[in-house]
């Protein structure tokens, strides 16, 4: 009768490890379009002059093709035209000079981005936890601030800062 228990067991344990930790729907009929994945083009558009179309670029940008990032600053009264432009625009000029007034550098993403992998790396080295959490939230909870203590300090009685709705508290 044991050995029909353990083998019972056995079994059963191994069956459960075979699984993906997934649940399936076995209604839906798998492989079947999602509806919602489905993003129409624009329509197409013949030009007045057949000459103008621009030589084809494989693997390149189709005229059809939705541009959301264009559609909208149109939408919102920009011209959409800067934003492949590259540069930047003269009206923009100004801002930039202002912000680069004491230097700047042209890498600064990829120094960043090595900095903040060896920062994470150094705080992340004898940090071990039982549950895994982002690894962001960890090198990054000394420098974090606490948005509800701060929210109730400016709110307190004499304050004079305004402070907008805030979403309530997860806790």
């Amino acid at each position: 009768m044991r050995r029909a228990h353990f083998a019972m067991l056995f079994t059963a344990l191994t069956l459960a490890a075979c699984g993906d930790g997934t649940l399936r729907n076995l209604n839906d009929s798998s492989g079947s379009p999602e509806e919602f994945d489905i993003v129409p083009n624009r329509p197409l558009e013949s030009p007045a002059n057949f000459a103008e179309l621009p030589a084809p670029t494989p693997g390149g940008a189709n005229r059809a093709d939705q541009q959301p990032l264009g559609d909208a600053v149109a939408a919102l009264g920009g011209n959409p035209a800067a934003l492949s432009a590259g540069s930047v625009p003269g009206s923009e000029a100004a801002l930039v000079n202002a912000a680069s007034r004491f230097g700047r550098s042209d890498g600064i993403r990829q120094t960043l981005a090595q900095e903040d992998a060896a920062f994470r790396a150094r705080k992340s080295l004898f940090n071990w936890r039982l549950v895994p959490d982002n690894e962001y939230n960890r090198a990054y909870s000394a420098q974090s601030l606490d948005p509800y203590l701060w929210l109730d300090r400016v709110r307190r009685p004499g304050s004079d800062v305004a402070t907008p709705s805030a979403r309530p508290d997860g806790s």
